[in-house]
């Protein structure tokens, strides 16, 4: 489970492990959050190299993994749990050090509530959502629209699909069926021109609507189907986003109304104009 936490307004790259059950954190997203450094990898590699040096062992237990770069690339950075980031703290000088701790000791907290009680981590998307100025409509549609996305992965896994390569293959070949777009084509279509920025998180409630249908339906195909391996899935999510897309055919002819949309949500993070789309 990978994420993104804000502190302070900075973005903490994230994965949960679930072997040993807690966050491992992008040190040099910490580096960046606590010394507001104009080049945070420069920072960590210098004071990285001084704490080798010293024999710090914390730095020398510090593993690598691939996460989503700026570029929206998966590159190679340096993790840390919690009790490994409390060590590195202390070799950074930072008014921010005790505001930090406080926060890791939250993060911790609330995803070990999240696993006793996963309402709560549902809950907790809400609030997000809501203070970006999100309808609480478009939100229940988002958040059923997550539901449906894990119970796909979900299927895919089971059923032989491993590589995230082979994920967004299949992606887009339910977007491609369900709106004539690849995701990629869709962002482009929408202006949205950063990595980082998330297609779903700018649709309208019709988008998410059919987004929702065209992935629920490959998952019963592939159930039924039994489908196994890529080739087969593929197969299936091909078909499951034509169910979707004969629908919202049929829906555009009817209402005269294209589904697709070029608005966006782009202007809701900085509270301009706080509209809904409709």
């Amino acid at each position: 489970m990978s994420n993104i936490k804000l502190f302070e307004s900075k973005h903490i790259r994230s994965i949960w492990d679930d072997g040993a059950q807690h966050w491992l954190f992008a040190v040099v997203d910490v580096v960046a959050a606590l010394t507001d450094s104009q080049n945070p990898q420069v920072y960590w590699r210098v004071l990285k190299k001084r704490l080798l040096a010293e024999g710090n062992e914390t730095v020398t237990n510090c593993n690598a993994l691939k996460m989503t770069a700026p570029d929206g690339k998966q590159r190679l950075t340096d993790v840390a749990d919690t009790e490994q980031l409390l060590r590195l703290i202390q070799s950074i000088p930072s008014p921010k050090a005790e505001p930090f701790k406080r926060w890791l000791a939250k993060v911790g907290y609330e995803r070990l509530e999240e696993i006793e009680n996963p309402e709560l981590a549902a809950a907790r998307m809400r609030e997000l959502y809501k203070a970006k100025g999100y309808s609480d409509e478009w939100i229940e549609k988002r958040v059923r629209g997550i539901a449906i996305r894990d119970e796909l992965t979900n299927e895919w896994q089971k059923r032989g699909v491993k590589e995230q390569r082979e994920y967004a293959i299949l992606t887009s070949e339910i977007s491609r069926a369900t709106f004539g777009m690849t995701p990629a084509e869709y962002k482009a279509f929408k202006n949205l021109d950063k990595p980082a920025d998330n297609l779903r998180d700018h649709m309208n409630d019709l988008e998410l609507i059919f987004t929702m249908l065209g992935e629920a339906s490959t998952t019963e195909i592939a159930r039924n189907k039994d489908a196994q391996g890529y080739i087969e899935n593929r197969d299936a999510a091909s078909k499951g986003g034509a169910v979707a897309g004969r629908a919202r055919g049929d829906l555009e002819k009817k209402s005269g109304k294209r589904i697709a949309s070029k608005e966006n949500y782009k202007q809701l993070p900085e509270a301009v104009a706080r509209k809904k789309l409709k």
